[in-house]
């Protein structure tokens, strides 16, 4: 009799574990930011999510899980700073960018997340274009860190992409998406703000590829990472999937002025500047 009690008490107890048990992706979360990839995580998400606007602390509740940032990158230290030290590890930090230095400088964790989102949303609440492409087809959005598995998790609760990177292969895929971001802008403001798609056309082809090959060996260098080949073709692919997107040179702090930041230390060192196309374009649209 003792033997049966027993029994079905630990079958009670694993079936009321079982129940609550939070499915992977729906860890309750707090979303700092409610624009349209703030938006779409919420949605993707559960009930007990809370949204923050920009500027708002950090609430008390949920006091455990994920703390996406969904901000632009000029307020990421506001965000740092209106984090309770306790949950400054589990920021998720799912800006453009290089990130890394700024991570260091705010003395955040190693195994703070990062993630690569290559998606877009054209408007508030509209549908998410995922980043497949023929070259990919496993999708380009990838993440690191200490809510890796979780980001990803939900992120494919809306039929999302989302692969797990590490250590030099994720900050490689960073540098990549950067290049993307960086070349394609100035590519598209040199050439009177033709589009993503247009810069990736035979015409601008020239200007492209120099300006690509210029980055890549300079950032390779300053990240101390190798890229896989075939890293333009990988960017026109995706370029294609959002071809009609326009281009803008803007958050230099963050985007451009990370690669001149290269060039400046180069030139103040008598060295010959790396990448002598990216200054000379950035001088031709007055950002310096």
């Amino acid at each position: 009799m003792l033997r049966y009690v027993s029994l079905l008490a630990l079958l009670l107890t694993s079936t009321v574990e079982a129940f609550s048990a939070v499915a992977p992706g729906t860890t309750p979360s707090i979303i700092v930011g409610g624009g349209r990839i703030g938006s779409l995580l919420k949605e993707i998400g559960t009930d007990e999510d809370v949204i923050v606007k920009r500027g708002e602390p950090i609430p008390s509740e949920p006091s455990s899980g994920p703390i996406y940032v969904c901000t632009r990158n000029d307020v990421l230290v506001d965000v740092v700073a209106a984090t309770p030290e306790s949950r400054r590890g589990d920021l998720c930090f799912l800006q453009n960018g290089m990130l890394g230095d700024f991570i260091a400088d705010q003395g955040l964790p190693d195994d703070t997340t990062q993630c690569l989102l290559y998606l877009a949303v054209p408007s508030l609440g509209a549908p998410p274009i995922d980043g497949i492409t023929e070259l990919n087809p496993e999708g380009l959005t990838c993440v690191t860190g200490k809510w890796a598995k979780e980001l990803s998790a939900r992120l494919r609760r809306g039929n999302l992409k989302c692969n797990l990177k590490d250590g030099d292969d994720f900050y490689a895929a960073a540098l990549e998406k950067h290049i993307f971001i960086c070349a394609t802008n100035v590519i598209g403001q040199l050439n009177g703000g033709v589009s993503f798609g247009q810069v990736y056309s035979d015409k601008y082809a020239a200007e492209r590829n120099t300006l690509i090959d210029e980055m890549i060996a300079a950032g390779s260098k300053r990240v101390g990472v190798t890229l896989q080949p075939g890293t333009a073709d990988r960017l026109a692919a995706y370029a294609a999937s959002v071809a009609d997107f326009p281009t803008g040179v803007k958050e230099f702090e963050w985007r451009n002025g990370w690669f001149y930041d290269i060039s400046r230390e180069a030139i103040e060192a008598g060295e010959d500047d790396p990448m002598p196309f990216h200054t000379e374009a950035l001088k031709k649209l007055g950002v310096l």
